[in-house]
Order: structure tokens, then C-alpha cells, then sequence
């Protein structure tokens, strides 16, 4: 017995020693992780990237007969040739078309805060993909389309301003709130950004539920490498309580896809449950519907994929082309209670 309790006694005091010790291990590593991303954003901010953005919106407002020649010169891609000129002369004369230059010059009459944001977003492209071409930048006054909200091409990238004048305009009367509220301006360089995620980013065949999860998360981890200077729920297009209502229950949430044998699962109806926009996620329980944010599957998608990077030696622009099963076996993934 003696020696017993002696041993107990030495198990005690083992562990009083190591607990510091673990965690001062800890805490050295996440100083060490802070120290070399620090770095990493030192590098990037050295890059030069130039380019300005070029108002097409205000150019338009003011063209007049003399000058639409030059105009379409500068910008053939923006005139389609089946038009003559008659056509947009007419249209800057349209009321619906004054009015969309009006409100979007209002809005953005500068767009200083929106340049230094896409000159980071381009300096971060360029230090991840070396083969990033800068392209221009050319801003718009066209209608509202809220489903195709910026248009990307290797060498364009078109913004249209009425599509971020704010959830409460009122060019956005009878659209519903949960799609308005995407419609803010410190959303357009999210947008931008995900449509880049989208161009380099493998995207197997989507089969199964874990498919889209990971495919989804993978544009989300893409976006907390280009996007940095952007919150996590400005990534989501969450406010920050639908951020908190997610980190709350993440456990729930992946216990019910667990549960109810989602991951494997092929029902085409599940994207549009939790994983396209939406105003809550549909989990067919009122209690939790409603509280819920849609996209809640996003959510789920990026911690799976957070956790594949943290347990894994491997590379950002590596795991943007491993496929969902070799992201999901690895990651050993743990929602956070």
C-alpha cells in the first residue's frame, strides 16, 4: 500500500508538472504560427501590384455623341455590335438607367476603401499563384442582378455597383431580405474572391452530400488566404450573430448529418437545404429552422477542411486539389463544443 500511494502521489505530481508545460508547449507553437503568417503577410504586402480602376459608370453618365466612338473604342467588350449607336444614346437618356448611374456614383463616388481592398486581394493571388496575371478593373452602372454580382475573366474583372448600394436601398423593394443583405458593399471584394476560389480550385464530380461540404470549405479556406483583412462572417455573408449561432452549435449540427446518414447521402435536395443561399437552413425541426442561418453546410464544410490543414503537412495550393474523401479521412475532424 505505501508504495502505492507513493506512486499515486508521483502520478500527481507528474501531471502538475507536465500541464504547464503542455500548455506552454502550446503556447509557443501558436506564437511560432502567428510569428510565420506575420511574416508571410510582410512578404505580400511588398508586392507591387498596378492597376487602377477604371469608372465605365461615370464615363457613360457623361458620353455624348462625339464621344461614344472613343468610348466603345475603350471598351468594345461592353457594347454589344448588334447595337448601333442610337441604341446607347437612348439609353443614357432612360430614366431606370439615370437613375442606376445616380445611386451607384452616390454610393461609390471614391471607392478608395474598395481599391485598397482589391489591390490586397491581388497582392495575395499573386504571392499564392505566381501565375496570376493583375487584371483591369472597370465599374458599372447596370441592372441589378444579385445572382451574378461581379463577372471575372483571366484579364477583366467588371463590377457592378448597383448590385452593393446596401441591404435597405431601394432599388432592392421586393427582394427578399436574406438575399438584400448580401447586397452591402464590404461584400464586393468576398464576391471577387470567390469567384476566384471557384477558378482554382478542383471541383470533382459533387456525388455526395460530403462532396459539397468539402468543395464549399475548401472556397472558404481559399478566402482566409486571400482575403485576411476580412472578418469570418464577411466570408460567410453572415452577420456576426449567424456566426456565433453556427460556432455554438457546430456540434448539433454535425451530429444531426451524422445521424441522419448525410454525408454519403446523393438527395439532390440536400445542397438546397444546407449549402445554397437561403433564409435559414432546413434541418425540418421549427425549433432550430428558424434560429438558424442558411448555408449553415459552409460552415461545417470550412472547419473540416481548417482541421485537414492543421493535421496535415501539406500545402494551401495542394489541398485545393485533393478530393473530399482524402480531405474528410484525414482530417480527423472534432466539432468544437
Amino acid at each position: 500500500m505505501p508504495n502505492k500511494n507513493k506512486a499515486n502521489t508521483l502520478g500527481i505530481k507528474m501531471k502538475s508538472v507536465l500541464k504547464p508545460i503542455y500548455f506552454l508547449l502550446l503556447s509557443f507553437l501558436a506564437i511560432s504560427s502567428c510569428t510565420k503568417e506575420d511574416k508571410i503577410e510582410t512578404e505580400i504586402s511588398k508586392i507591387n501590384i498596378d492597376f487602377t480602376v477604371e469608372r465605365f459608370d461615370k464615363a457613360f453618365a457623361e458620353v455624348t455623341t462625339s464621344s461614344l466612338p472613343k468610348l466603345k473604342n475603350a471598351y468594345p467588350f461592353l457594347f454589344a455590335k448588334n447595337y448601333d449607336d442610337s441604341f446607347w444614346l437612348n439609353k443614357i437618356k432612360d430614366t431606370i438607367q439615370q437613375q442606376l448611374q445616380n445611386e451607384s456614383i452616390k454610393k461609390f463616388e471614391d471607392l478608395k476603401t474598395e481599391t485598397v481592398e482589391l489591390e490586397s486581394l491581388f497582392q495575395h493571388l499573386k504571392y499564392y499563384f505566381p501565375e496570376f496575371k493583375t487584371p483591369r478593373v472597370i465599374t458599372v452602372a447596370s441592372d441589378v442582378d444579385y445572382r451574378n454580382k461581379v463577372i471575372v475573366t483571366d484579364t477583366i474583372v467588371v463590377l457592378p455597383l448597383a448590385n452593393y448600394l446596401g441591404k435597405d436601398h431601394f432599388f432592392y423593394e421586393g427582394i427578399q431580405a436574406y438575399i438584400a443583405e448580401d447586397l452591402e458593399p464590404n461584400l464586393m471584394v468576398v464576391d471577387l474572391a470567390n469567384n476566384y476560389a471557384k477558378h482554382y480550385t478542383f471541383e470533382q464530380q459533387r456525388n455526395t452530400f460530403l462532396d459539397d461540404l468539402i468543395y464549399e470549405g475548401k472556397l472558404l479556406y481559399f478566402k482566409d488566404k486571400v482575403i485576411p483583412f476580412k472578418t469570418n462572417a464577411e466570408k460567410l455573408n453572415y452577420t456576426d450573430s449567424e456566426l456565433n449561432w453556427a460556432k455554438a452549435n457546430e456540434e448539433y449540427i454535425w451530429r444531426y448529418f451524422v445521424d441522419k446518414e448525410l454525408l454519403y447521402n446523393t438527395d439532390t435536395k440536400l445542397p438546397s437545404r444546407f449549402i445554397n443561399p437561403a433564409p435559414f437552413s432546413k434541418f425540418y425541426l421549427e425549433q432550430i429552422d428558424l434560429k438558424s442561418p442558411g448555408e449553415i453546410g459552409k460552415y461545417i464544410g470550412w472547419q473540416i477542411v481548417n482541421d485537414y490543414m492543421k493535421n496535415n503537412t501539406i500545402s494551401f495550393k495542394q489541398m485545393l486539389t485533393k478530393d473530399a474523401k482524402e480531405i474528410f479521412n484525414n482530417a480527423n475532424y472534432k466539432p468544437r463544443k
